[in-house]
């Protein structure tokens, strides 16, 4: 029997979806999917070396200037 609530949750942390739009306008090459799956700022870091093809060094650097000691918890 169901509850009628759905595994995917409709309130995210309004933070977080603050922080993914934010991520979204800067770099592009991000699907929502590809967003709402990262969890961590690790994470992120290692999708963007692995789609913009840059230095491990220059991802974390972006990243930790976006984030300004915000994380992508949910």
């Amino acid at each position: 029997m169901t509850t009628g609530t759905s595994s995917h949750s409709s309130t995210m942390n309004p933070d977080r979806e603050d922080v993914l739009n934010e991520i979204a306008r800067k770099w592009t090459k991000f699907s929502k999917r590809d967003l709402t799956n990262i969890t961590t700022n690790d994470q992120l870091i290692g999708e963007i070396v692995k789609k913009y093809n840059i230095k491990k060094e220059a991802a974390q650097r972006e990243v930790d200037i976006l984030m300004d000691g915000r994380n992508l918890s949910p």
